[in-house]
């Protein structure tokens, strides 16, 4: 097969179908994030549950036994440990994404194929942790006697959802990244605030009602709320979730083009 490479125009091209021509070259990225994030570690994959527990166990005691924080009939540790299966998942995507071009920078500059490559092997990689603390969750409802409802049928929307919100905002992260390089350094602290402006240890009512339509352009404030409703069969609020889609969407998309409208200069700024 012969590859043509022909100057860039004017009009930024997604030319998404080129992806498919390089598949295996995705599933070797992801299964590289994976082995790397686990390669020499003691424990292994149990790391993928280990952050989420600690986060659970810290919420439970500060925000349940100490604040008091309702979370409706729901025990507090599976409510927000269902929390924080989405939100590991995306955190985690947004570091990964930020640094994906830098890291790979060698290969970046020598060989050609779709950059856009990269973040997504990035976030799908982060996928195997998801599953993995998603079946430590199936655990905790066994544990708490708590079963889904017909809405669990739902649940793959809003994990789609959660990885099209980690993708979106990770490609706005790596384009800038390769030229402002202080975002990496800024990113932490962001996630860090990020977290508790998301009804990860509290639930959404705690939010007025006039301002939960504003609230839910934080998109993963609405995969929280779908996580809840579809597993634990908490009523969502449903201004949250539609605010999130909708800014979901558009992030997913503003990200493809400005990320395709950079793609040229990586090589020289990188």
């Amino acid at each position: 097969m012969k590859t043509y490479i022909e100057p860039p125009q004017k009009k930024v091209s997604l030319n998404l179908k080129e992806l498919l021509l390089y598949k295996d070259l995705i599933f070797i990225l992801i299964w590289r994030e994976i082995k790397i994030r686990y390669k020499q570690t003691i424990i292994g994959t149990a790391w993928a549950i280990i952050q989420p527990v600690i986060s659970m166990i810290v919420f439970t005691l500060l925000f349940d036994k100490m604040m008091n924080i309702s979370s409706g009939n729901i025990p507090y540790p599976i409510f927000s440990f269902c929390a924080l299966v989405p939100w590991t998942f995306f955190s985690h995507s947004l570091v990964k994404n930020s640094r994906c071009l830098i890291d790979n920078r060698n290969l970046l500059t020598k060989v050609y194929f779709p950059r856009l490559i990269y973040p997504l092997a990035a976030t799908l990689g982060g996928f195997i942790d998801f599953f993995i603390s998603f079946l430590f969750l199936i655990v905790l409802m066994i544990y708490y006697n708590i079963f889904p409802s017909i809405a669990i049928f739902l649940l793959p929307l809003f994990i789609l959802l959660n990885m099209l919100a980690a993708f979106g905002i990770g490609l706005w992260l790596s384009a800038i990244n390769v030229k402002y390089r202080d975002f990496l350094n800024i990113l932490p602290f962001v996630t860090q605030i990020w977290l508790f402006i998301t009804p990860v240890a509290y639930a959404s009512d705690l939010i007025p009602e006039k301002f939960k339509f504003l609230y839910g352009l934080n998109p993963i404030a609405g995969v929280v709320e779908g996580f809840r409703w579809t597993v634990l069969g908490q009523t969502p609020s449903n201004q949250i979730v539609l605010s999130s889609v909708l800014s979901t969407i558009i992030i997913f998309f503003s990200g493809l083009f400005f990320f395709k409208s950079r793609e040229d200069y990586f090589t020289d700024l990188i």
